[in-house]
């Protein structure tokens, strides 16, 4: 069975997969800095999706399995590059995109449950600003 995380994010809980066949070094990197606690805010150019701006962290990933236009619950990693390293995490439609234009990310998480709270997790970010936000392994 593949490794799982939990996500908390103010009252919603989400149980997400790590795609560790399709994105192994991305999920190696991400499970090192786990338990991963940061702030969640709304997405300036993607669409319905909130993210986690990470400026020049680097998880030390190149591209493995990147989309740019990911489903709701289909969490990606950018490593950096045209614009700076960051989580996007998708609760609605979006096209992955920055100041600079259209982006591709690491599709490394997917939620397995919760995704009826997803819409609401949009709706709380867009309405209430930065939220906590916490992963940690199951």
């Amino acid at each position: 069975m593949p490794a799982q995380l939990r996500i908390t994010v103010a009252k919603f809980i989400f149980k997400v997969r790590l795609e560790e066949q399709a994105a192994p070094a991305t999920c190696a990197a991400f499970l090192k800095v786990v338990p991963y606690h940061q702030k969640i805010i709304q997405a300036r150019w993607s669409g319905e999706a909130a993210w986690i701006p990470l400026g020049d962290f680097k998880f030390g990933v190149e591209w493995e399995n990147a989309v740019s236009y990911p489903s709701p619950g289909e969490i990606l990693l950018y490593p950096g590059g045209i614009s700076e390293t960051e989580i996007l995490f998708p609760y609605g439609h979006c096209a992955f995109a920055s100041k600079a234009g259209s982006l591709a990310g690491n599709h490394f998480l997917t939620v397995i449950e919760g995704q009826d709270q997803l819409a609401d997790l949009g709706r709380l970010v867009l309405w209430h600003g930065a939220q906590d936000i916490t992963f940690e392994l199951i």
